[in-house]
């Protein structure tokens, strides 16, 4: 009889897949799903529900408690997929040694690990992260969150917002009339759901409120520290997808067009990229000479140092082998991207003009299945 493969989907940073409708990786489980299937493997995904902004070390106790709950049972193999902040969860929980509190020990469910996908995962670090660690900067990361979850949820955001945002976004204001102005911002946008919706999302954000440890965490110093002290487990393979999308330019706000909503939303993504770009030479991880290889472009060229997916820096992205570089933003590598054959059901949150495509999608999270599938398994799903 085939062993059952378990796949656990971690979310970054605000992560919301507690949040009911609001889907985080729903396009990533129903590919998984239908390729397993297509390979004649059984499998059963699992999506973390970790806290949102809490410490790496309690987002990486939510994910071994999350295991401990469904992987009772059965002996089969494990597979650990992390996006964003969800790789360095994954990352803690495996590190030989690691003590996450709370009387936990990993040491029965970590043994059955096989494989690490981290996604867009800020290895090195983001830039972003000294950016929101102020207390106005905690202010404009609620406004954004909430952006996001609006625009998944409704496909867009109020126009008025989005002009907004943009004009908060491209001119100098006091910090005290940027505070207020964010605050009406995140009333307004909290305002288009329904009463029992916005008590959801009052009652999320008040958990982002208790614990914002994280964004400390993701400053490049503090992931200097934290490598020093997480090994990779043996026995493990860790692979990571880097994201990289097109630096914000004149030509791509023309392409756009006259539309006020995807004006503001370019503004917005303009921002976070310019400010997600500055990556030291002194953090630049070292790649042997196949794994260099596939971290060049279509053109065969290496992604430069200001290269980001508008979120983290694309060389901060480098942990393990790199399973694959493509042209995405942040989100649209687990399936956030533009897609005008199905609009009603697929949202881009971001303009950001990377161009990918559901081809690449599916492209990319094809080899991700490979990588987490050796050819041996996948010749033979008894093989564990």
């Amino acid at each position: 009889m085939s062993h059952l493969h378990r796949i656990y989907l971690v979310p970054g940073f605000f992560g919301f897949a507690n949040l009911g409708e609001l889907v985080y990786f729903g396009h990533v489980r129903t590919f998984l799903e239908r390729e397993f299937l297509r390979r004649e493997i059984p499998v059963e995904l699992h999506i973390v529900p970790s806290h949102p902004t809490a410490s790496i070390r309690v987002r990486a106790r939510d994910l071994l408690e999350t295991i401990e709950q469904t992987a009772r049972g059965d002996d089969g193999p494990i597979h650990l997929i992390g996006h964003s902040t969800g790789g360095l969860d994954a990352r803690l929980l495996l590190s030989p040694g690691v003590t996450l509190g709370d009387g936990l020990d990993p040491t029965p469910w970590v043994g059955r690990v096989r494989s690490l996908v981290t996604l867009a995962t800020p290895h090195h670090g983001t830039p972003l992260a000294s950016l929101f660690s102020s207390m106005l900067g905690a202010r404009m990361l609620g406004v954004l969150s909430l952006f996001t979850l609006v625009s998944l949820r409704y496909g867009r955001v109020p126009l008025s917002v989005s002009l907004k945002l943009a004009s908060l976004l491209r001119r100098s204001r006091s910090n005290e009339r940027m505070a207020t102005l964010l605050d009406q911002l995140f009333t307004q946008l909290l305002g288009d759901f329904s009463q029992e919706r916005r008590q959801a999302l009052v009652a999320f954000f008040a958990q982002v409120s208790s614990d914002q440890s994280l964004v400390a965490q993701l400053a490049l110093e503090a992931m200097d520290l934290f490598n020093a002290g997480t090994l990779d487990r043996p026995g493990v393979r860790y692979g990571c997808v880097i994201t990289r999308a097109e630096p914000p330019s004149l030509r791509a706000r023309m392409s756009i067009g006259v539309s006020p909503y995807g004006q503001g939303t370019y503004a917005l993504y303009s921002f976070l990229h310019g400010r997600s770009s500055q990556f030291p030479e002194s953090r630049r991880p070292r790649l042997p000479g196949e794994q260099a290889e596939r971290f060049r472009l279509a053109d065969g060229t290496t992604p430069s140092l200001r290269s980001s997916d508008g979120i983290v820096p694309s060389w901060s992205q480098i942990w393990g082998e790199v399973i694959a570089l493509v042209k995405a933003d942040h989100l649209d590598v687990i399936g956030h991207f533009d897609d005008p054959a199905n609009r009603g059901q697929h949202m881009d949150w971001l303009l950001s003009g990377s161009g990918f495509s559901r081809e690449d999608f599916e492209t990319t999270w094809r080899k991700v299945t490979d990588f987490c599938l050796p050819p041996a398994i996948t010749r033979d799903a008894d093989g564990f």
